[in-house]
């Protein structure tokens, strides 16, 4: 695979980010249009690591479209198969944050033009040319784009591609949540890396204990490599009989943890591409943890996610001195 023209291709949605950014001197919120997506996120991280990346999506022929093709052009994520739709608007995404620094999310994307994606406008070349195709499943909540995201699966499948998923479970964006259910099931049969976080290993399996839940997941599905991200208290990889965990770097001056699981999904894989996957042990796992702990910790000092990821001497700087 080492042939291939991207490190890695990811598929799904880009959208504005608006984080609340302090209060106006007539008392209201300001937000703040932050770039955004998670796949985009990932694949930012990936760029700072020195990753070829490219990505394939939608948005609209709109102010925000146009900003993010532009963001996407800056960080050197190659926009060639990025489409811009002049009937639909770019999928807005209003974030609140609590005091802890968690978030709750309100979409603007009925529809949005991230969900307006088809098979036939699938740059199939690009699918052939990666090393891993990354997706979630915000580009499996309606029917066509779910199309686009299973073909687009196939192609980077039978061309010998990795693949990750990360089910980036948004509630709102569901009809239901037993389609969500169907749909990351569908995500958990195709992926060789998972990248979940412990609320969605407590929803999709219905167990409190992470490590039942991881339990189920790899006997039903027989993943290679699933990474669970902790928040607050860290991450795990789970790789063959390995279960590795590995503590946060807690930061006093975090402000929002939007991106934080992306930064952290980016950078292990990163590590795959370097290693691949089929000699890990547990060693490798604690350093690959470590730093993906490190970038996370630092993009939660900083509004966004995908215009300021850490640079990998920053996050090596912060790791040694933490």
């Amino acid at each position: 695979m080492s042939g291939k023209k991207y490190d890695v291709v990811a598929l799904g949605e880009l959208l504005i980010d608006f984080t609340e950014n302090g209060i106006s001197d007539q008392g209201n919120t300001i937000f703040e249009a932050n770039p955004g997506g998670a796949p985009c996120n990932v694949l930012a991280m990936l760029n700072k690591l020195g990753r070829k990346t490219a990505f394939m999506g939608k948005v609209g022929v709109d102010i925000f479209g146009n900003k993010l093709k532009a963001v996407l052009d800056q960080v050197g994520i190659d926009t060639s198969a990025l489409l811009m739709d002049p009937d639909v608007r770019t999928t807005l995404a209003f974030v609140q944050t609590f005091a802890d620094g968690d978030r709750d999310f309100s979409f603007y994307r009925n529809p949005g033009a991230d969900m307006m994606l088809t098979e036939t406008e699938l740059n199939e070349e690009m699918l052939a040319q990666c090393r891993i195709f990354h997706f979630g499943t915000l580009s499996m909540t309606h029917e066509e784009v779910r199309k686009a995201t299973k073909k687009a699966i196939a192609i980077a499948k039978e061309n010998g591609a990795l693949i990750s998923f990360d089910p980036n479970l948004r509630p709102p964006l569901w009809t239901s949540l037993d389609l969500a259910k169907e749909q990351v099931d569908y995500g958990l049969r195709q992926c060789d890396i998972l990248k979940i976080s412990d609320n969605e290993i407590q929803w999709f399996t219905g167990k409190e204990d992470y490590d039942e839940g991881i339990r189920i997941l790899r006997e039903t599905y027989q993943i290679p490599l699933i990474l669970l991200s902790l928040g607050k208290e860290g991450s795990r990889a789970y790789y063959k009989d390995l279960r590795v965990e590995q503590a946060p770097y807690l930061q006093k001056n975090t402000i929002e943890t939007t991106g934080a699981g992306d930064t952290f999904g980016g950078s292990c894989l990163h590590f795959v591409l370097e290693h691949g996957l089929d000699h890990l042990d547990g060693e490798k796992l604690s350093v690959m943890l470590s730093f993906a702990n490190g970038a996370a910790a630092l993009i939660t000092t900083r509004k966004g996610a995908l215009k300021v990821m850490p640079e990998p001497e920053e996050v090596k700087k912060m790791i040694e001195t933490t």
